[in-house]
Order: C-alpha cells, then structure tokens, then sequence
C-alpha cells in the first residue's frame, strides 16, 4: 500500500474513498446551492529528503521553514502509514508534503482550489484553507453517467460531455448545473460531502462528520407506471329509460361518455384528462365536430360510437352504446290501420250497406263505392272486358239510380 501510494503520486497517476477526523476545522466558503471550485491534484517528487515524522531535524510547527515551502503547520500520520508535512504558503495556498518509510513520495500543491491523490481506493485530499481528509474505500470506480445517491442523501448526477466526465447535484428534482472535469481528478464539496471525481467517471465520497459513510450508489430509475388498463366502466341507469357509461377515448388520458336516452337517443361527449369538454355528436348532430367523433345508427335501437384520432383513410375504433333497460325498447313497427272494406272473396260492410265481391278476375278490375244510399258498381279497366267478352249485358246502376231521382 504504501509502495503504490508513493508511486501514484511520484508519477500524477492519483485517483479518488473512507475518511479520518479532518484536522482543521471547515474555514473556505462554499457557494450554498452549487460545489466549491475545483482543481487537479498536482502531484509531483519532492527535490530532497525529508525525515520522518518526529524525527530529529525537523522544523517545528508555526516556525519558518524553506520560503518555498512555507510554515510547517502540522504533521499528519495517514491511514497507509504515510507521513504528510502540511505547510502553509499563503492564504490560499497550502502544500503538502509525502513520505513513506523516510523517503520522500510527493506533493499536493492547493493553490486556491483542493487536491486529491488516489492509493488504490484510499484518499487524501489538500484543502486550499489546509483542511485535510484521508479516507480508505467509499469508491465507485468507473461509473456509468446516471443519478447517485450519497451516505448523507446527496444526489448527484454524472454526466459525460466531450470526452470529460462531470458533476451536478440535484435539488428538488431539478440539477444546479453541471462542473466538467479538468485534468485527472477534481475535487468538490457539496454541503458535507466531500467528492472527488476521476478521468474514467469513477468517484468516491466522504461526509464530513457523519458516521455513516458509504460509496455512492446509483438511483435507479421507477419501472415506468402501467398503462391504465382501457376498459368500459359500468353501465348506470340515470333515469326510467336512459342508461350511461364512460368509456376509454383514442386520445391517451381522455374518456367518452355514452348517453343513451329513449327519447333524446344517443349522445357522446369527449372530455381531456382536466375534464374539459372536447366534443360531442347526438342524435341531431351524429357527425362531425371535434376529436373524430361520429353515432352510426343514431335512430335505431342500437347505436355505435365510433372514433378516430387523425382523418383521412384512418379507420374508426367503434364501441356500442349502452343499451336501454327492459321495457324502455322502442316499437318500430307502425300500426295497421283498420280496414275500410273487406277485400278478397266475401262480403263486407261500409256505411250500412252490403256489397257483394265477385271472384276472379272481375275483382281485379271492380271497385265499390256507396253513393245516394245505394250500391253503386262500376266496371273498368280489364274487368269491363271480361264482363262484355262474357256476354253478361251488365248494365251500370248509376243510370237507374239517377232516373228515380228525376
């Protein structure tokens, strides 16, 4: 461990996760809603040797050291046995120096913006302030771009753009803004948490103290809701003789009610998901307005609905309206109207008197109307033939009726 932590940050190659107490207490301002601004971890070997922790030699803290140094201000023991001398070199900028068993192992410059370096997983990350942090796992290498949730709550999205991974984090649904990476790894801070971003998309968190700690997980994603099963609702009676029941429309969301009345026939009214009406046909109106509507068999006892979401050779989805109630069925058979003569062989009667109906085919040409109170036959058309080709001398009545008149 230590041999691979002096080797990564000898040759820049750190990367980003469990954290030790930080040694200074939080002193950088952070924007509230968005991370603190970042950098990359420079990392380079240190021009000569350095003694070990404690060792003889060594500039006590709060005195001048090197002017290119700064002023040691402590010196940390990380979690891999590593020794890091922390010097201050302005009021942004502090440096910190790396040796493992003696020998030098690097340096973290954070000049304005924090540092990390990456041991395989354990990190250590410089503070511009001189904030310090050390933390074994709490690493998720190679991350896909998605949603992440952090120890504390944190959600994060990771994104890729132009070859460069980058960071956003989401509040109320809403991300504040993606940071880009530049170079091998950043650092940001989001509230709490502590977060340091790879070249390969690959990130560690830790939260600032809190006991809990973990690597970030991805959110997954809800399976999507069933689509609302689209079946009729129930037939109601809402009056003696006329029936409803709402229906599923072409249109996602959108319903139809069927109206069927004894009297008024069938209706059909198309409201949106808000309930605002869209369109209705009637018995009066079967079709035509708005949202392909149309009633085929408005005046009979059993109407269609039919739909289409688009015109032109689209064809209709139909649906029967709700049929009405026993008893409530309209009768469509007109009444026979009541006979004014007996027709056929027979006799029959109209206003009192008797006429007498021949057979065959002087019936087909005779017809029989009363007049004065009398029976009055008159033959025509191919009946008057039959009888004169017959020889029968039939002699109209009329003339004799009138000559008892005169």
């Amino acid at each position: 461990m230590r041999t691979a932590l002096r080797t990564a940050l000898a040759t820049a190659f750190v990367a980003g996760v469990v954290l030790t107490t930080p040694v200074l207490t939080a002193g950088a301002a952070f924007a509230a809603d968005g991370p603190a601004a970042a950098g990359s971890a420079e990392v380079r070997p240190t021009a000569e040797a350095a003694p070990g922790a404690g060792t003889a030699g060594e500039a006590a803290p709060g005195t001048a050291g090197d002017a290119a140094k700064g002023t040691l201000v402590r010196t940390e023991t990380l979690l891999d046995g590593t020794i890091a001398k922390i010097y201050k070199v302005g009021p942004a900028h502090h440096r910190a120096e790396l040796f493992s068993q003696g020998a030098p192992a690097g340096v973290l410059d954070a000049v304005t913006r924090p540092v990390a370096g990456n041991d395989n997983g354990t990190f250590f990350v410089l503070f511009e302030d001189g904030r310090t942090f050390n933390w074994d796992r709490n690493y998720l290498p190679g991350a896909r771009p998605g949603t992440y949730r952090l120890a504390d709550g944190t959600l994060l999205e990771l994104a890729r753009k132009d070859g460069r991974y980058g960071l956003q984090k989401i509040e109320d649904g809403k991300g504040r803004g993606f940071t880009y990476l530049n170079g091998l790894r950043q650092v940001w801070q989001y509230g709490k948490a502590v977060v340091v971003l790879e070249h390969d998309g690959g990130f560690a968190a830790y939260i600032e103290g809190s006991a809990k700690q973990a690597a970030p997980r991805p959110v997954e994603k809800p399976a999507p809701a069933p689509a609302p099963e689209r079946t009729p609702g129930p037939v109601v009676t809402v009056g003696a003789c006329t029936v409803r029941q709402v229906v599923p429309s072409g249109f996602p969301g959108w319903k139809v009610t069927l109206t069927n009345d004894l009297a008024k026939g069938p209706k059909a009214v198309l409201t949106d998901d808000k309930g605002e009406v869209r369109g209705s046909v009637d018995r009066a109106h079967p079709t035509g307005g708005q949202g392909g509507l149309t009633i085929k068999g408005a005046d009979t006892a059993a109407p269609r609905f039919g739909q289409r979401t688009q015109g032109g050779d689209m064809p209709f989805s139909w649906t029967d309206f709700p049929k009405l109630p026993k008893g409530c069925a309209k009768d469509s058979a007109a009444p026979a109207p009541a006979p004014s003569a007996t027709t056929g062989t027979g006799t029959g009667t109209q206003g009192g008197q008797t006429s007498v109906v021949p057979r065959g085919g002087v019936a087909a040409g005779a017809e029989f109307a009363p007049e004065g109170g009398s029976t009055t036959l008159v033959a025509t058309g191919a009946g008057a033939a039959v009888l004169a080709a017959a020889g029968l001398g039939l002699v109209s009545l009329r003339r004799r009726t009138a000559a008892a008149r005169g």
